[in-house]
């Protein structure tokens, strides 16, 4: 890994790199790995390539890696998907911690950001995994139960001014 680090920073690329194979999109995502993290670019898990995932663990990073139509296949292997939804959910929080600052005029450091970060982000899966349990559905759809019944929740409490 190290030469390879430093060949590209030499290089700007892996092209070229002669102690390393290069694969394909597709075959990086069958490798037999433990977790997998489509985190760059959405619709890259499909049903073409969904039945030759060997991955135990999916997290996915980038927004919509997994096609509806490939969800089933994972779900049929037994494959475990922490959903996009909840996977990459950090950024729109710290986000929203910047506005919560903005307006209160408070500044947290990076340390107080990351705790609370970690606590929001350890409860809501936690939150998803039970609902995921109880219903016994994949933690996409109770992500989704979850998300779409918080929103009915406020939209009743506050009415037309939701």
């Amino acid at each position: 890994v190290a030469k390879a680090i430093t060949y590209v920073q030499k290089n700007k690329t892996l092209e070229g790199f002669k102690e390393g194979t290069e694969i394909t999109a597709d075959e990086l995502l069958t490798l037999e790995v433990d977790i997998l993290v489509p985190a760059a670019l959405e619709n890259v898990i499909t049903t073409k390539n969904a039945p030759n995932i060997r991955a135990k663990l999916i997290c996915e990073g980038a927004n919509g890696p997994t096609t509806a139509a490939a969800d089933p296949i994972l779900d049929e292997k037994g494959i475990f998907v922490i959903p996009d939804i909840l996977a990459n959910a950090g950024g729109v929080t710290v986000s929203y911690f910047e506005w919560v600052q903005d307006r209160m005029g408070y500044f947290w450091s990076e340390i107080e950001v990351n705790s609370r970060l970690t606590d929001i982000m350890t409860r809501s899966f936690q939150e998803v995994l039970t609902l995921s349990k109880q219903h016994r559905v994949n933690m996409r759809t109770a992500a989704y139960m979850l998300s779409i019944n918080r929103v009915a929740t406020v939209h009743r409490l506050r009415g037309i001014y939701a």
